[in-house]
């Protein structure tokens, strides 16, 4: 007989790891999920303004993904392959080339890597330094690059870079834009110590960057900071890798987070809704010029998933065929700005921070933001923060959230937002 655990939470404490987190912001047993709402093992209700840190930008069990997985799995189709050639990788292929690659000039091979965006990043700094003999790669100030030893070099958090237990190294970190003021011009701060021999900055291999940096605050680079970060990567003759894997796949307003900018990349990293369902899957995306691999020089037991490459089709037949999406984005990002500001003008010194529909409210202190995630989550919405001190109430609700239900989230958000500040609250946080 089996025991019906459903609702019972001591088996995590039991026997998980203390290396949970998400679970200690959300204390339930989630079962169902449909769209963008949660179900709790006691029947209560949740609108995800979370979706999976952004794996699920489409939702939960979208309809015509679920339909052709399981077609594909009553079939008996593929289910693990390695790398070879199967029908369903073709197919994702052939979508992909015509749905995104071609409508923008890009010829990048596409180089299936392990199934996390840690996976794909360690594939592009590693085919950096191959491709150009050098071992510095040039990363930012509150990067998110992933927690694998050379993704980790790459990041930013000390929370984070601690947990490494040895040297990271490899690595120079420069200003992001606006990280050092307003006033102060990061990007020829970062040309001036490249041009100077005397820097003691190593010629780079790379530079890589979030134009939104998702887990650092949701810092948003301008098109004129990118622009000029991409110049002086082909100046130096570094590789420009973009981090796509939280900003892309529509987050950030299209499907890639550089698509009006005059930027060509070298190597795009992506993961996280590139299945569209939830289902691990991550890829880099290479100028076909230095796509000098030798064969499985590169690999992983996991490389590709067929069961993503199903719904990952569908999802870009589904959503990416016209601008249809992308201006149902812009609608819900323009609705998002303003129910933020509304928040923001609660607190003292807060300003909005990010773009499209990967926008959030710094608070200016990480106990506010978190008593308003934890409001909100009494309140049946699941939210969560973001910045170096957590300081940043962080949206990353499914794109196909119904605008009712949208809108409803947005109020509860401000609700909680109101109760936190009330009865001389304010004061107490403003004092941390």
């Amino acid at each position: 007989m089996t025991t019906d655990l459903s609702a019972d939470t001591t088996i995590f404490e039991r026997r998980e790891s203390q290396v949970r987190s998400y679970c200690r912001s959300f204390d339930a047993v989630f079962t169902r999920a449909t769209g963008s709402t949660l179900q709790d093992a006691k029947g209560n209700s949740y609108t995800d303004f979370l979706s999976g840190c952004s794996s699920l930008n489409y939702g939960h069990n979208d309809p015509d993904m679920k339909a052709a997985l399981m077609a594909h799995i009553a079939d008996d189709g593929i289910a693990h392959a390695l790398d070879m050639y199967t029908g369903p990788k073709a197919a994702f292929l052939e979508t992909f080339e015509r749905l995104v690659l071609a409508p923008r000039g890009m010829d990048h091979k596409i180089m299936m890597t392990g199934p996390t965006g840690a996976n794909a990043v360690e594939a592009a700094i590693k085919l950096a330094r191959k491709v150009t003999g050098r071992t510095n790669v040039i990363a930012f100030t509150n990067g998110f690059h992933g927690m694998t030893l050379g993704a980790l070099s790459l990041t930013g958090n000390a929370g984070k870079r601690n947990g490494a237990g040895v040297p990271l190294n490899g690595v120079t970190h420069l200003p992001f834009e606006g990280s050092l003021g307003k006033d102060v011009d990061t990007l020829a701060m970062i040309e001036t110590l490249l041009d100077n021999d005397s820097s003691g900055i190593d010629a780079p291999a790379a530079f890589i960057l979030e134009l939104v940096q998702g887990e650092g605050g949701l810092n948003a680079a301008s098109p004129a900071w990118v622009e000029g970060i991409a110049r002086l990567a082909k100046k130096h003759g570094a590789k420009l890798i973009v981090d796509d894997i939280q900003a892309g796949i529509g987050r950030s307003g299209s499907f890639f987070s550089f698509d009006d900018m005059d930027v060509e990349p070298d190597m795009i990293t992506m993961a996280k809704s590139l299945s569209g369902f939830g289902l691990p899957f991550a890829l880099t995306l290479i100028r076909p010029e230095l796509d000098v691999w030798k064969p499985a020089e590169h690999n992983g037991t996991f490389r590709g998933n067929t069961h993503a490459f199903i719904t990952a089709k569908v999802a870009l037949e589904k959503f990416w065929a016209d601008d249809g999406f992308k201006t149902e984005i812009a609608e819900k990002a323009a609705v998002l700005n303003e129910q933020l500001q509304r928040i923001a003008d609660m607190v003292s010194g807060a300003k909005l921070k990010g773009r499209g529909m990967m926008q959030g409210v710094d608070v200016v202190s990480g106990d506010l933001a978190a008593a308003i995630c934890a409001e909100a989550f009494t309140r049946g919405l699941i939210i969560e923060t973001s910045g170096a001190k957590d300081e940043v109430v962080k949206v990353l609700a499914p794109l196909t959230t119904p605008m009712d239900q949208f809108k409803s989230g947005l109020q509860t958000l401000v609700d909680a937002a109101r109760v936190c500040l009330q009865s001389g609250t304010e004061t107490k946080f403003a004092a941390e």
